[in-house]
């Protein structure tokens, strides 16, 4: 099945692709979708939802969103859904304010939450939730990854996700359970 992958985030494209692989991916700018879809939702699920939803009736195809973010147990769920857009900067300058923010903090517990949607032109909704635990380092460890992938010590792995190869994250990441979910569903 040829899906629309409604993302501008190439790293996420490349999971989905390596995740997905009996699928075929195009992304949304390749299906024609010039958009941004501007998330207002208030969960990840709500998000995931809109991109899915104004992508599928852009291109007339099947879509698949996602919307995920890092929640952290000390800051009451932040970054959460604004875990892209925390500092109003990038991926370096997000990792610097979450490290500000739990400066003297003992409980750095959080998890990664995922939440993807496939929506058919039919009007047909597929919602799968993935999540994966793990503690906030306090320093970044590894180069590879992407966002916090640095500084997120995964429970399953013993090391940070940048420390992981790609196929030991995709086993146990908030992406790679969500996206399993949503296979057993089709």
């Amino acid at each position: 099945m040829q899906l629309i992958a409604a993302t501008g985030n190439q790293n996420k494209l490349r999971e989905l692709r390596e995740i997905f692989p009996e699928h075929q991916f195009l992304s949304a700018k390749e299906a024609g979708f010039s958009g941004d879809v501007e998330e207002t939702g208030t969960t990840f699920r709500e998000n995931a939802l809109l991109k899915a939803r104004t992508v599928c009736r852009a291109t007339g195809k099947p879509a698949l969103a996602d919307d995920s973010g890092l929640c952290v147990d000390a800051l009451n769920g932040a970054p959460g859904v604004y875990s892209a857009r925390y500092s109003g900067g990038g991926d370096a300058e997000n990792r610097k304010l979450l490290l500000k923010n739990l400066e003297g903090v003992e409980n750095r517990r959080a998890h990664f939450v995922c939440c993807i949607a496939l929506v058919f032109p039919d009007g047909r909704e597929l919602v799968a939730e993935g999540r994966t635990e793990g503690t906030i380092l306090h320093e970044n460890r590894g180069t590879g990854g992407f966002g916090y992938d640095s500084l997120f010590l995964s429970d399953d792995l013993g090391k940070s996700f940048a420390e992981a190869s790609e196929e030991e994250k995709n086993a146990v990441s908030h992406r790679g359970r969500a996206i399993n979910k949503l296979k057993e569903m089709l």
